[in-house]
């Protein structure tokens, strides 16, 4: 790697294919990747977390890097522009302490590597629109300070980690289109966020309007239904044989045992027969 000290690489849109290279992870120094839109295959490499710049929380501002510089006021200032939190932002003095991290857009799959819970001082991480196949880290929770999390269309599975409650610093996240399940975890900041977050999974919980079941998951309301429906025709028909075996034996049985009664009944039905005889036209 012939810039091993590089601290942007910004690589969007460019048309690139292929699986991302091992030599990536020997640029210690890199504070913001983005690699979004591309035609990249593959996992992601397992040295993910060794970008130790995204490994420590920055609290002090350098400003000796070498970056893209524009001319403000006589003075030089370095700048990049950054896709997080689903826009575009122009970073300038405060560069030194962003750190971001964008895979979206592309042919990537297999896991979203524990690794990258190492990076603990990572504020942006955007992996959406790939096929990436894995439950969402435990430990993601680890990463403190992150302020924009988007793993969208993808196809994660298993519940959202509780950790995730811990992670105050929040401020976007978009989980939908994949195939999580289960309650989404208390928390002031995972409830705030509009319910179009979580859509396209199999989740209960606010800020949903889908209650949890005792067990933490989404009620089989149709299989109820269907259990319900089905005692109904039921007893629909049972009713029904009942009714029909009453009406026969309230009238047979009548005829049966009382004898006046069954000398009047036939009776009506010979004077009834000679009533339409008598109506008929003779030829």
């Amino acid at each position: 790697m012939r810039f091993p000290t590089l601290i942007v690489l910004i690589l969007r849109s460019d048309k690139f294919d292929g699986e991302l290279p091992q030599e990536l992870c020997h640029l210690k120094d890199l504070q913001i990747l983005d690699l979004a839109n591309n035609t990249f295959v593959g996992i992601i490499p397992r040295c993910i977390g060794n970008f130790s710049a995204m490994v420590k929380v920055k609290k002090k501002v350098k400003y000796d890097l070498n970056l893209q510089y524009s001319a403000y006021m006589g003075a030089l200032i370095d700048s990049a522009t950054v896709t997080t939190k689903g826009n575009m932002y122009q970073y300038d003095t405060i560069l030194a302490l962003f750190t971001s991290m964008d895979m979206s857009s592309n042919n990537l799959s297999g896991d979203i590597l524990i690794s990258l819970t190492r990076l603990a001082g990572l504020r942006s991480f955007n992996l959406s629109k790939n096929n990436l196949t894995s439950r969402i880290p435990n430990d993601i929770g680890d990463m403190k300070v992150l302020e924009s999390v988007d793993l969208s269309e993808n196809q994660l599975y298993g519940q959202i980690p509780q950790s995730f409650s811990s992670l105050s610093t929040l401020s976007y996240l978009n989980l939908s289109d994949n195939n999580l399940s289960g309650m989404i975890p208390l928390s002031t900041q995972l409830q705030s966020f509009d319910p179009t977050s979580f859509q396209g999974n199999k989740l209960c919980g606010l800020p949903l309007l889908v209650n949890c079941s005792s067990d933490g998951n989404i009620p089989n309301h149709k299989h109820e239904d269907d259990e319900s429906d089905k005692d109904e025709v039921d007893w629909f028909y049972i009713s029904m044989a009942i009714g029909l075996t009453l009406s026969f034996w309230g009238v047979c049985g009548s005829l049966l045992f009382k004898r006046s009664w069954r000398h009047a009944y036939f009776h009506f039905l010979d004077r009834s027969w000679e009533m339409l005889l008598a109506k008929l036209p003779i030829c």
